[in-house]
């Protein structure tokens, strides 16, 4: 199949197929090049592509993505290894998401003091005075 179509199949776009190639994460099962140059892909494609989104759904870097699809095609890994990365993946994203609440907390903090500032100046005052207190 040509890459509109591949696009077309897993939500993808073509330019993010060709850099998922030049990245090495389609190799030779997954595309070939016709006598015009132009790619011809495989249906192995979709689901590798599939897979691909799946884990870059879970927050998985491009270089995570190479090593888990190098460590899937040559099925190096034991349940219990994939199930310890899993765990890890799970804290990775705790860490993120407790960053994330602290970073909301601010935000609520500041809009809440601005508003604050234009409706009751002693209310803003007081929570400046809290805040350096903390």
């Amino acid at each position: 199949m040509k890459i509109q179509e591949l696009a077309d199949k897993t939500g993808l776009t073509a330019y993010t197929i060709r850099f998922y190639e030049k990245e090495g994460l389609l190799d030779s099962r997954h595309v070939r090049r016709e006598e015009n140059n132009y790619r011809n892909y495989s249906d192995e494609a979709i689901e590798r592509l599939k897979f691909v989104k799946k884990l870059q759904g879970v927050g998985c870097s491009l270089a995570e993505l190479k090593e888990i699809l190098q460590e899937h095609d040559a099925n190096t890994r034991t349940h219990l290894q994939v199930i310890e990365w899993i765990r890890q993946k799970m804290s990775e994203i705790e860490r993120k998401k407790d960053e994330l609440d602290h970073i909301l907390g601010t935000l609520n903090w500041m809009l809440e003091y601005r508003m604050a500032l234009m409706n009751d100046p002693e209310k803003a005052n007081s929570m400046l005075k809290l805040r350096h207190s903390d």
